[in-house]
């Protein structure tokens, strides 16, 4: 006969089971990932960028990073790892966990001109998905001081008599492709001279070793307002409020030119709905914020805080753009 145990100890073991089953629930993956996704962030985050420090993704992270850790109690750490033309940072984000501290802040050539560009990427488009797409901005059409062209017409007069050099910030970046849409639209000829960043190819248009660039307008901008450099034109749909005198190509007929770039977050394609959706609320948070307003205005971009289909349906259709001028005038990497 199985011996009868009390009530009182039935309840303690009944209690006791479930403890341990709660304990041992605890251990299996998805209870975990449910426990890490509830406490997220609960240890500093990396904002990793694929570009150079100083530019305006470096300087655009680090002001993010300011007003995330301050809405989410955690560090936010800005790591440079440029290269490639940011196929390096881009690789390294992809291989991470997919646990939301890892996030790569980027520019959209990385996903819209250099898998049409290079041979071989190191990663997949489906490794990577868009967090968010930031703010967006135009390029400024900068001549140097021995160009006798003033305007863009007359400039495109001249880049068609006689082939003209092109400074750009490397292999793949926005003022190349900006650079190659120039030449496919007006017929003009262009030399392409690559360099490994913004501020070299400004220097490099300074010191005459090129004779245009068309490039991030705040590393330009001292150097126009001296007189040493010259602006024809901006990219953007409208007049840059840091150069509000100079047309955009669109008031000077050549829409065809207009070129933005997309300044953007994206993390590892299996990162839990739940840490993105976090991130969002804090970005959407700080891009409304009036310093992070002030930073994107020096900074010449437009605040997008774009998400979702939105974000994916306008990298789809830079690539598709990019794609065609890629294919149209045999843009290839060295």
């Amino acid at each position: 006969m199985t011996p009868r145990i009390p009530k009182g100890r039935r309840l303690a073991l009944a209690s006791a089971c479930m403890a341990a089953s709660l304990v041992l629930g605890l251990g299996t993956p998805a209870a975990a990932l449910a426990q890490t996704e509830a406490a997220y962030p609960a240890k500093p985050v990396r904002f990793l960028t694929n570009f150079p420090a100083g530019g305006p993704l470096d300087i655009l992270g680090r002001a993010l990073g300011e007003v995330l850790q301050k809405e989410l109690k955690q560090p936010f750490i800005v790591d440079n790892r440029p290269g490639a033309g940011g196929n390096i940072g881009a690789d390294l984000v992809a291989k991470s966990p997919a646990d939301g501290y890892t996030v790569l802040l980027s520019i959209d050539s990385t996903f819209t001109i250099n898998p049409q560009l290079y041979a071989a990427m190191p990663f997949a488009a489906k490794d990577l998905k868009p967090l968010m797409i930031f703010s967006s901005s135009g390029l400024a059409f900068g001549t140097g001081a021995a160009v006798k062209a003033k305007t863009l017409p007359e400039f495109v007069a001249q880049a068609k008599g006689e082939s003209v050099t092109f400074g750009s910030a490397g292999n793949g970046s926005p003022g190349h492709i900006a650079a190659e849409i120039f030449a496919n639209a007006t017929g003009a000829k262009i030399t392409h001279v690559p360099y490994k960043g913004n501020a070299p190819a400004v220097l490099a248009l300074l010191s005459g070793e090129v004779q245009a660039g068309i490039l991030a307008t705040p590393g330009l901008l001292p150097h126009l307002q001296a007189g040493k450099l010259h602006a024809l034109a901006v990219t953007g749909r409208q007049r840059s409020p840091l150069l509000p005198q100079v047309p955009t190509v669109g008031e000077l007929g050549l829409k065809d030119l207009e070129f933005e770039v997309l300044y953007l977050a994206m993390v590892p394609a299996a990162t839990p709905e739940p840490v993105m959706q976090t991130l969002r609320t804090a970005l959407q948070s700080a891009l409304g914020r009036p310093e992070v307003k002030a930073r994107l205005a020096s900074l010449d971009m437009v605040a997008l805080g774009e998400t979702g289909a939105a974000a994916a349906s306008h990298l789809d259709g830079n690539r598709e753009r990019y794609g065609r001028i890629v294919k149209a005038t045999g843009m290839k990497v060295d």
